[in-house]
C-alpha cells in the first residue's frame, strides 16, 4: 500500500530527519539510506521496520546534521591527502601555483563531523533515530489507513459483483439442464438413425454427460471463497497472503466453470460471458490485494 511519513527531531546538538516511502509489493522489500557512520544503527532500524510493516517496497532515508560548534570540522587526514596530491602534480608538471584552500575545503570528505565525535554519541543517536523512525512510521500508517478504507470499499463492491455473477450463472445452469438432456437425446438419434435407443444406455450417457458439464460444485466453492474473503477483510491484520490464495482458488473455479460450459447454445454463451466477466473482477481484486498486508 502506498504512503509517506516523515519525522524531524532536534536534541542535544543533533538534527535528525527520517522519511519512509511505501509502494505496492508482494513482499517486504526494504531499502535503507543512512549517513556515513550510522552502520551500527542499521540492524535496529531494520528490526523496527519489520515489526510494523509486512509488505511493500520501502525506502527509508535517515539524514542528520550537527548543530553548534561541532557542526563544522576539518578532517585533517583527508585534507592532507588532497594537498599531497596537489604538491605531487606541481612537482611533476613544474607548476608554481599555490593550492586554493577554499577549493580544498569544498572537496568531498574534508568538511564534516569528526569520526570520534560520532562514535562517542552513537548510542544517543541510535535512540533518537529509533524514536524519529517510529514517528515517521505512525504518519505512514495513518496515510495507509486512509487508502485502506477506500480500497476496502472498492473491493467490497467487486465481491458483490462476483456474488451477483455467480448467482446468475447458477440460474442459467439450472435452466440449461433439461434442454441439455433433450439435445443429447436428439444427437444420439441422429447418430444411430432408425436404430432403437436403449433407455438404460441413454440414461447412462446422459448422466455421464451431465456430470462432465455440471458446475454446481464450482459455484458452491466460489460462494464459499467469497464468504471467506469477506470474513478476512473484516478481520485482523496479516491477511494479504491469505486473500491472495483465495483469489487464486476463485480464478481456478472460474476457469473450470468455463471449461465445463458448452458454448453453442444461448445459455452456454451467456454463462461463458458471465464467467469471463467474473474472471476480470477476480483479476482486478488480485491487483488490489497486493496492497494489503
Amino acid at each position: 500500500m502506498t504512503g509517506y511519513g516523515e519525522a524531524r527531531l532536534s536534541d542535544s546538538g543533533f538534527n535528525l530527519r527520517v522519511s519512509i516511502r511505501s509502494v505496492n509489493h508482494r513482499f517486504l522489500d526494504l531499502h535503507l539510506r543512512m549517513p556515513e557512520g550510522f552502520e551500527p544503527i542499521e540492524p535496529r532500524i531494520r528490526k523496527i521496520v519489520r515489526q510494523h510493516l509486512r509488505r511493500g517496497h520501502l525506502d527509508v532515508t535517515v539524514r542528520h546534521e550537527l548543530v553548534g560548534p561541532s557542526a563544522v570540522g576539518v578532517n585533517q587526514e583527508v585534507a592532507a591527502a588532497y594537498l599531497d596530491a596537489v604538491d605531487a602534480l606541481r612537482r611533476q608538471f613544474g607548476m608554481s601555483a599555490q593550492p586554493d584552500v577554499a577549493a580544498i575545503l569544498r572537496l568531498p570528505g574534508v568538511i564534516g563531523p569528526s569520526a570520534a565525535l560520532l562514535d562517542e554519541d552513537l548510542p544517543r543517536l541510535e535512540e533518537l533515530t529509533a524514536k524519529c523512525l517510529a514517528t515517521a512510521i505512525d504518519k505512514l500508517d495513518r496515510m495507509r489507513e486512509e487508502e485502506g478504507a477506500a480500497l476496502l470499499s472498492e473491493m467490497s463492491g467487486r465481491l458483490s459483483r462476483i456474488t451477483s455473477l455467480t448467482a446468475k450463472v447458477d440460474t442459467l445452469a439450472e435452466r440449461a439442464r433439461p434442454a441439455f438432456a433433450k439435445r443429447l437425446q436428439m444427437r444420439l438419434k441422429e447418430l444411430l438413425g432408425e436404430a432403437p435407443l436403449d433407455p438404460s444406455r441413454l440414461a447412462q450417457e446422459a448422466a455421464l454427460a451431465a456430470q462432465r458439464s455440471d458446475i454446481s460444485e464450482e459455484i458452491a466453492r466460489l460462494v464459499s471463497h467469497v464468504s471467506q474473503f469477506e470474513t478476512l477483510l473484516s478481520g485482523a491484520a496479516d491477511v494479504g497472503k491469505k486473500l491472495d490464495f483465495l483469489l487464486q482458488e476463485m480464478q481456478r473455479e472460474a476457469n473450470t466453470l468455463l471449461a465445463k460450459t458448452p458454448g453453442s447454445d444461448a445459455e452456454g454463451l451467456e454463462i461463458t460471458a458471465l464467467a469471463l466477466e467474473m474472471k476480470s473482477e477476480i483479476e482486478k481484486l488480485r491487483e488490489q490485494v497486493q496492497n494489503i498486508e
